[in-house]
């Protein structure tokens, strides 16, 4: 058996077409301690799903090492089932956290036969999500430029954790959603597919973002009250949402307007929201 660093706190699964409901597992388990995903790799979701994984390897991987409750990630190699663990690394001592609908006898038992405990976590808590404040301003990094980036982030995917990923490197960074009933105005009947809650705290569960918050002004500027509210030093946009109202304001304001093409992180493929609708 290998000396591997033991880790205290695991989770295991696909990751898969990445949801809200993930990510608030990923939050309780991070409570308890470091957290160390096994991701499982392509063969192993084909397998245990009987279809290939929906995103590969590659694009899951990039999504959950982005997330700010994940300390290490591990792919795994081949398993006969899903309450297995990689066999090579001691867990003795080991959290194993698995949601509600996970917690069977056969994964008790397998947690036992490794010296582990189980942890589970209820439907209920999966489905709700941590309260915030809507009036404080979050300071990572005291002197750094603040900056602010706004959207719908509908379908959140590895295009949207790439882009805050690039803007971070131009100051702390600040996610202003679009609330619900400006998002339908803009865009139609139909959208949002997620409220409002669920699209901020998929943005501020990256790690790359200092704060997320929902807007509470209307049309391409329903972000005002938050700007007044952060004072950022930078707007960055991507080529999308490059809108004249926005570069006007800014240059109204003193705030400096960033354009950023749209482009995914290397390697993998180009993500929109649009196209995932339905998928």
């Amino acid at each position: 058996m290998s000396h591997v660093t033991r880790p205290t706190v695991i989770v295991s699964g696909s990751f898969d077409n990445m949801r809200a409901s993930h990510i608030r597992l990923l939050d309780e388990a991070h409570a308890f301690g470091p957290v160390h995903v096994y991701l499982w790799n392509d063969a192993t979701v084909e397998a245990f799903t009987g279809k290939a994984p929906k995103f590969p390897l590659e694009e899951r991987l990039y999504f959950v090492q982005a997330l700010r409750y994940v300390t290490e990630v591990t792919v795994t190699g081949s398993l006969d089932d899903a309450d297995q663990l990689p066999a090579s690394v001691d867990l003795q001592g080991a959290r194993w956290v698995v949601p509600q609908h996970e917690d069977t006898p056969a994964r008790q038992a397998a947690a036992r036969a490794r010296g582990m405990t189980t942890q589970v976590v209820t439907h209920e808590t999966l489905a709700a999500y941590p309260p915030w404040d809507r009036s404080t301003v979050t300071v990572a990094c005291p002197g750094r430029p603040k900056v602010l980036v706004t959207g719908c982030y509908d379908w959140f995917h590895t295009g949207h954790v790439r882009f805050f990923e690039e803007v971070s490197e131009l100051g702390d960074l600040y996610v202003v959603v679009g609330h619900d009933a400006n998002i339908e105005t803009l865009k139609g009947p139909g959208h949002p597919m997620f409220k409002q809650e669920e699209r901020r705290y998929m943005a501020g569960s990256i790690r790359y973002v200092t704060q997320a918050l929902i807007s509470t002004g209307h049309g391409w500027l329903d972000a005002e009250p938050e700007i007044q509210l952060i004072k950022p030093d930078k707007y960055a946009v991507n080529e999308d949402g490059d809108k004249p109202v926005k570069k006007a304001y800014c240059e109204a304001h003193g705030i400096e307007y960033v354009v950023l093409k749209r482009l995914p992180k290397p390697g993998l493929t180009r993500r929109e929201s649009t196209h995932l609708r339905g998928f």
